[in-house]
């Protein structure tokens, strides 16, 4: 997932490409709809900050539970499972209980999972709640931008909707800084104790704050319009339409046109993805597909997920691996806010070329130098021009992610398919990133252990094939209207 998911519009919101209504009074709703808006991405925040949280805490896990790469590299991973099958139920439960009532649902799910993990007995049993904070990560990351575009003002909408993809990116990045701070106030290490708790329980148990406060932020939030029109709610449906675009006057023709949509909607079935013969999927699925796999395959999570205990693995210390992962967390935030202000001026073809080349060429960089490393008397250290050349191109390696298939991706996966199957095709292709992703988070300690210079060139080689991929196959789709996707 990064850890990035999140969908964009046009799986489903009303009015996705109308012209803007009620613009001329933008001025005096923004706030309200930026609070709403914000209250909502706080699920994606959520998403970002439990899947990277690991990070600060896995050395420390392993060395109290005295568990082997293998293992540590299932219970990493155990969370993505979890988040498959709740991004799988999240639309079904926002469709039958609302979008409000499955936010609260995700809240107490992190709330539980943060206080589980955090008093964790038992490999087992953190595995456990490791599933139930991924479950509640798949249900925001489809309830957060479904929401968000739903009660959007049109005119908004683009860049209300890309709250989600920034809270996402800036989870991962407290989750970097509290682990940080949190270490640093035990003494260092996660394994030193704080209040009685080894730190790595306290950098699990900290989602529980901002957990809650989701929560109490989505009871504060009106419900979806689409949704209360859906249950026959009209009454509801006017009060939040005028709340939150400024003016009843339209009021009456978006109730209509909403219903409208709704019964001119037909669900498509997996046959509707395939091919006229039925033997194969439709080429465009394939290409969503090929899209949502390279984006892990080139290793973006072992970063968020692992990088404290990469650094580590290399000779650096607890303290100091954990600066440097919330430095490559910034980084993330710097590249992801370039390809929000990039992806609708020079495309996503583009963008995504010039950072698969950057991707590869970093990514070669590291598994160059890790090749370096020397072990001796247990301990594996690089030279110093080695390091600094390692953590150089690590970050460049997130930067040239984020500034391209972590934001592009999804973009695509929005925009690309046509609009009778889109929902479905995103669905699949996103359950196709979900098992990628689960594939490298699990499959990386043992990897490292064989070889860490290897494990990056295999990245590097995903991260290079990719190229060919993007130039022969995926077509732009910047300019283009959703209904001319075919």
């Amino acid at each position: 997932m990064t850890t990035s998911t999140g969908g964009p519009d046009g799986t489903g919101g009303e009015g996705g490409t109308g012209a803007p209504r009620g613009t001329g009074t933008a001025a005096a709703v923004a706030p309200r709809i930026v609070f709403i808006a914000a209250a909502a991405a706080l699920g994606g925040f959520l998403f970002g900050y439990d899947s990277a949280v690991i990070n600060g805490a896995v050395t420390g896990i392993q060395h109290d539970f005295d568990v082997d790469s293998g293992t540590t590299g299932f219970m990493v991973a155990a969370a993505l499972p979890g988040a498959a099958v709740g991004a799988l139920s999240g639309g079904w439960m926002a469709d039958r209980i609302g979008r409000i009532r499955a936010m609260q649902i995700a809240a107490v799910l992190f709330t539980a999972s943060g206080i589980g993990s955090m008093f964790a007995f038992q490999t087992w049993d953190l595995t456990l709640w490791r599933i139930i904070g991924g479950f509640a990560i798949g249900i925001a990351s489809v309830i957060g931008p479904a929401y968000i575009a739903e009660v959007s003002p049109p005119a908004y909408r683009g860049r209300l909707t890309a709250f989600q993809q920034l809270a996402i990116v800036l989870g991962i990045a407290i989750s970097a800084l509290v682990n940080y701070l949190i270490g640093l106030a035990a003494g260092g290490t996660n394994t030193d104790h704080l209040g009685g708790l080894a730190a790595w329980r306290w950098m699990l148990g900290a989602e529980t704050i901002p957990a809650i406060l989701y929560g109490i932020l989505a009871s504060m939030i009106p419900e979806s319009p689409r949704y209360l029109v859906a249950i026959g709610d009209d009454e509801r449906a006017r009060k939040v339409l005028a709340e939150v675009e400024g003016t009843k006057a339209n009021v009456g023709d978006r109730i209509a046109e909403i219903r409208a949509q709704l019964a001119g909607e037909v669900k498509p079935k997996l046959v509707d993805l395939l091919t006229p013969s039925r033997r194969n999927l439709l080429a465009v699925v394939w290409i969503g597909i090929g899209l949502s796999v390279f984006q892990q395959f080139v290793g973006i999570n072992v970063i968020f997920y692992y990088s404290s205990l990469l650094w580590q693995s290399v000779g650096i210390d607890t303290s100091n691996s954990l600066l440097i992962s919330m430095i490559s967390a910034v980084v993330n935030i710097a590249g992801t806010i370039v390809a929000m202000a990039l992806v609708d001026r020079i495309g996503r073809r583009p963008l995504l070329l010039f950072g698969s080349v950057g991707m590869a060429v970093s990514l070669a960089i590291c598994a160059w130098m890790f090749s370096y490393a020397d072990t001796s008397g247990g301990k594996t250290s690089l030279p110093k021009g080695q390091g600094v050349a390692a953590l150089l191109g690590a970050n460049a390696y997130v930067f040239f992610f984020a500034m391209s298939w972590g934001v592009v991706v999804w973009v695509l996966l929005g925009e690309m398919f046509p609009n009778r199957i889109r929902a479905l095709a995103l669905s699949v292709a996103a359950s196709a990133q979900w098992l990628a992703n689960w594939l490298v988070t699990v499959s990386f300690p043992s990897l490292s252990r064989w070889s860490l210079a290897g494990a990056y060139t295999l990245y590097a080689l995903a991260a290079a094939i990719s190229v060919p991929f993007v130039y022969y196959l995926v077509k732009e789709t910047k300019g283009k209207t959703l209904e001319s996707m075919g």
